[in-house]
């Protein structure tokens, strides 16, 4: 059983991964949230899509006086050191991280990865569906801010208590 993690959402701005535009990690230690940290991002390439604001709800306006990544990620790191990263569907949420390091000319550490979502397809087969917040539900969180980078993270931390 997975008891030391890191779980970790992004959202972003437009369809390039690393248009991160927030991050929400929520930090486990023995099994229970210790931690937690969210920030907005200046996003690179920094234009929102109205498909992305509507699903999120973020807006140039509240991400023009942002950080960048670089630097959102400087708070971040020492938070997670040693710590195993668990997202739902950590394709999405690694490849955001790792085309942010890219863009941001950063040496990746290599982070190790679970997933929540190909946990919950292999376990729980009679969900009508494992979007994060029908999963969430599965297992006694009720998720009322979807697509809040931090609540999504707080979601994928009860759930990977329970799955991993």
């Amino acid at each position: 059983m997975l008891r030391d993690f890191a779980a970790i959402d992004f959202e972003t701005a437009n369809k390039e991964l690393s248009s991160v535009c927030s991050v929400g990690i929520v930090i486990v230690r023995d099994g229970k949230i210790v931690d937690k940290f969210y920030s907005l991002i200046q996003p690179e390439p920094n234009y929102y899509l109205y498909s992305h604001t509507l699903i999120h709800g973020l807006t140039q306006e509240d991400t023009e006086h942002a950080e960048v990544f670089s630097k959102v990620w400087e708070k971040v790191a020492p938070l997670i050191e040693g710590l195993p990263l668990v997202a739902h569907n950590k394709n999405f949420d690694e490849s955001c991280l790792k085309a942010a390091f890219r863009t941001y000319q950063m040496d990746y550490p290599d982070y190790r990865f679970y997933c929540t979502l190909a946990e919950s397809r292999r376990q729980l087969r009679h969900l009508p569906n494992h979007k994060l917040n029908t999963v969430a539900e599965d297992c006694g969180y009720i998720l009322t801010n979807h697509h809040h980078a931090l609540a999504d993270a707080e979601a994928c931390a009860e759930i990977a208590l329970q799955l991993l």
